[in-house]
């Protein structure tokens, strides 16, 4: 059983900053879940191009409002609490927070905490080895 409070992660590194956003990385893959779990902050006001190509996240929103565009389809959807999308088709995507959003995010196969975005908005797929609380990405 694992049992863990945010306020335990807070100023670990599975707190991490990434600028846009804030992530408390809650599950991990080297806590052996199959999936990773992240609390998410993206700040009001900024935009957050995002890529996951290896990973498959969903993603729903507890708070705050926003917009998503899905690059690949041209398509735009609101972002309120009660909202879920599932980047099944490993689009790209945009997040636009009108107010901060907060998201509690699932990836599959899990993150490590070592990903850090690349320029195209992506992160690699890295193995569970080693993987220990680290930082990276959203």
């Amino acid at each position: 059983m694992i049992v863990r409070n945010a306020q335990d992660i807070r100023g670990t590194p599975r707190d991490v900053e990434g600028g846009t956003w804030q992530s408390l990385r809650l599950l991990l893959a080297g806590d052996g879940t199959g999936y990773s779990l992240h609390d998410t902050v993206m700040r009001a006001g900024t935009s957050t191009e995002m890529w996951y190509r290896h990973h498959v996240e969903a993603v729903y929103c507890v708070a705050g409002r926003g917009t998503l565009r899905d690059l690949d389809h041209g398509t735009e959807h609101p972002l309120e609490p009660g909202t879920l999308y599932v980047l099944d088709g490993h689009e790209r995507h945009v997040v636009d927070p009108v107010e901060d959003l907060r998201m509690l995010c699932v990836f599959t196969p899990p993150c490590t905490g070592r990903e850090t975005h690349l320029p195209d908005g992506s992160y690699p797929l890295l193995s569970a080895a080693g993987s220990g609380d680290g930082g990276g990405a959203r």
